[in-house]
């Protein structure tokens, strides 16, 4: 697919500005909120389980983070994805830690039955979603134990079995909806010296869901986008802490000569 393909779904959101509703934990909320601004969505973070019904009513689309878990928060998250279903709003699903305690693994999975448009993972948190897996998925806390490329197999046969995108990203991001396989080979090493920036990634998918209804589409663009800026913040940064601010810079100033010059993606 040509490389305009995916910088047209980044106009389209700055020109559209969709309102993304965020479900997400208290460590990335930040972040994420800021990382939407610089791509030109407009973000909300509402957690309240008495108003998430009425407020995905009026979003573009969903995200649902378990970062930071707590049993108010798992209904809201459980109402949310119930109520975007029925109203044909795109969401998201990000299984932050999914393998680190029996709870972590029982919310992942219940949100997993609700059939998100698409789930982004690392390789450990993919792999705790397969059936294989359930019980046995590895994490250290929120880091993987696992390249993205281990989990390959393991995303599409989650992506088949329940209709979803499925993205494990690393060092090399991976996208399959079970028979395409799409590789995003951007980013930078210093990406993981900075918390949250994951969670970022999946709130930015959300954005392009909102403008485009292709999920694998949409999220091999989210993905390619977001790792274009953080090569080009690499570029600028002396380290985690100045990446951090760099990012959200090369995210609102991306311009399409940059973006084409670094892209990477391969199809399989």
């Amino acid at each position: 697919m040509q490389t305009d393909t995916y910088w047209t779904r980044f106009i389209a959101v700055r020109e559209q500005s969709p309102l993304v509703h965020n479900i997400t934990n208290f460590v990335a909320m930040n972040n994420t909120a800021n990382a939407l601004l610089a791509i030109g969505a407009s973000p909300a973070m509402v957690h309240s389980m008495d108003e998430v019904e009425d407020f995905v009513a009026i979003s573009q689309a969903l995200v649902i983070n378990i970062g930071t878990l707590y049993s108010e928060q798992v209904a809201a998250c459980k109402l949310a994805a119930v109520s975007a279903s029925a109203k044909n709003i795109p969401w998201v699903l990000d299984p932050v830690g999914a393998g680190a305690t029996p709870y972590r693994r029982t919310v992942a999975s219940a949100l997993t039955r609700l059939k998100p448009n698409v789930i982004r993972g690392n390789g450990s948190e993919i792999l705790t979603l397969t059936r294989e897996q359930a019980l046995n998925g590895q994490g250290r806390g929120v880091d993987s134990l696992h390249d993205s490329n281990i989990a390959l197999d393991a995303a599409r046969q989650l992506a088949t079995e329940i209709g979803s995108v499925i993205a494990v990203t690393g060092a090399v991001d991976y996208v399959t909806d079970g028979e395409q396989v799409m590789e995003i080979h951007n980013g930078h090493p210093l990406m993981t010296r900075v918390t949250g920036l994951g969670c970022s990634a999946t709130a930015i998918i959300g954005a392009f869901l909102a403008v485009e209804p292709d999920a694998l589409l949409a999220t091999v663009a989210a993905l390619a986008v977001f790792g274009v800026a953080g090569e080009v913040a690499a570029g600028w940064a002396a380290g985690p802490g100045s990446l951090q601010v760099a990012l959200l810079d090369a995210l609102y100033g991306l311009d399409e000569v940059t973006f084409k010059k670094h892209v990477r993606i391969i199809g399989r």
